[in-house]
């Protein structure tokens, strides 16, 4: 049986951050991970350019039950590290909208920053192997593996959600935490397009691809100001991606569709300048109008605007600032983004990650309770819990 100091399971954002973090401090480190390729879920990120960051991060950038939980590892280790990092590597990256950051070039500089800081730290990365039981021993553990055995003081969970199965995520985390009597809290979708009723979806679908701003609020208040796009199935974009992290089956969305104007005042001095036109018409300068058509009633649309009464003007400005939806659910894991829940953030000590209940035991990343925003957020989770993890582990 071979020994290390320190195991960490998952190739991922936060396993090869943590293990270059413990390896520089000496410890003798192995990472371990079922796929063929580290950082798979990095390569395919932000379209295959990475958003590694934000310029701005705040713990109101993430969604925990404890929302304190955040605040240590994210101040300890801000954004400007590691952008510092991808500078130091000769990595060429631009700023998009909302402090948003990507390479250049690939995603591919990422990964290949991760694996160059974990060779130069003498950590050992070792891929298509699959774990098949942990326990714990005396003050360590044994992991039988499909590689041989191992032993270690301290072990790492940095194995990710539910998200994107079909890079490899599985549920080997919650699993780890729940045979330690851990909470696991429930997990679902989060960062992922909605689906439409049947219904809804006959008098929708054929708006596929076409965009507006907008502005989306949830149930509870939190409202998002971006694109929204109209697919196939459902509602995308990023304000759509945003809402859908506050979001619970059976509860309605509301859409503001003009959110950069005041619909009411609009359609008042439309009437005194051209009353004779058409609600069709003057409604096409603001939304596309197919769009239009699908929304409002042919009769009404082909009114001109001086035959309309007061009570179908404040319906319209309604409609338009705010349009209830109820959707039928999500895309659910296959395209979402992030998994919402995991292991309860209360069970964890938030300065070094480790489990509260067994000494040794540590989770980092996207398997605990903690998820970020879009525009880079979860990346810097990765990095900050990692970091925290690697200095005390």
């Amino acid at each position: 049986m071979q020994h290390y100091d320190v195991i960490i399971i998952g190739a991922g954002a936060a396993g090869l951050m943590c293990a270059a973090t413990a390896g520089y401090r000496g410890r003798n480190v192995l990472v371990l991970d079922h796929a063929k390729q580290a950082g798979k879920k990095i390569l395919i990120s932000g379209g295959g350019r990475c958003n590694f960051t934000n310029r701005k991060v705040e713990p109101n950038n993430y969604v925990c039950g404890n929302p304190h939980f955040v605040k240590s590892a994210l101040a300890r280790y801000p954004s400007s590290a590691f952008i510092e990092l991808v500078e130091r590597h000769g990595v060429d990256y631009h700023e998009r909208d909302h402090g948003q950051l990507f390479c250049d070039d690939s995603a591919k500089d990422i990964v290949n920053i991760l694996m160059t800081e974990c060779d130069w730290a003498g950590v050992k990365v070792q891929l298509r192997t699959e774990i098949l039981s942990v326990i714990k021993k005396g003050t360590g553990f044994e992991l039988s593996t499909s590689n041989g055995d191992f032993s270690c003081k301290s072990l790492v969970i940095a194995t990710g959600g539910l998200s994107m199965p079909k890079l490899g995520a599985t549920p080997f985390g919650y699993k780890v935490a729940e045979q330690f009597e851990l909470k696991v809290l429930p997990t679902s979708a989060g960062l992922v397009p909605f689906t439409w009723h049947s219904d809804d979806k006959q008098k929708f679908e054929p708006l596929s691809g076409i965009a507006v701003p907008s502005t989306i609020t949830a149930k509870n208040g939190v409202q998002f100001s971006e694109a929204l796009l109209f697919t196939h199935r459902g509602i995308s974009g990023p304000a759509v991606l945003q809402i859908s992290s506050y979001w619970k089956p059976g509860e309605t969305i509301e859409i503001n569709l003009l959110p950069n104007m005041d619909a009411e005042q609009a359609l008042f001095q439309q009437r005194e300048k051209h009353p004779k036109q058409s609600l069709r018409n003057t409604l096409s300068q603001w939304l596309p109008k197919r769009l239009v058509e699908t929304l409002f009633d042919e009769v009404l649309l082909d009114k001109a605007l001086n035959q309309l009464i007061h009570a179908e003007i404040d319906q319209l400005v309604k409609d338009l600032h705010q349009w209830q939806l109820l959707m039928n659910g999500t895309e659910g894991y296959r395209t979402a983004e992030v998994t919402l829940g995991g292991v309860d953030t209360n069970e964890l000590s938030s300065k070094t990650m480790e489990s509260k209940k067994v000494e040794g035991l540590y989770f980092i990343g996207e398997v605990m309770d903690v998820s970020g925003w879009l525009g880079g957020f979860n990346f810097q989770w990765a990095w900050a819990s990692g970091v925290a993890c690697g200095m005390d582990c």
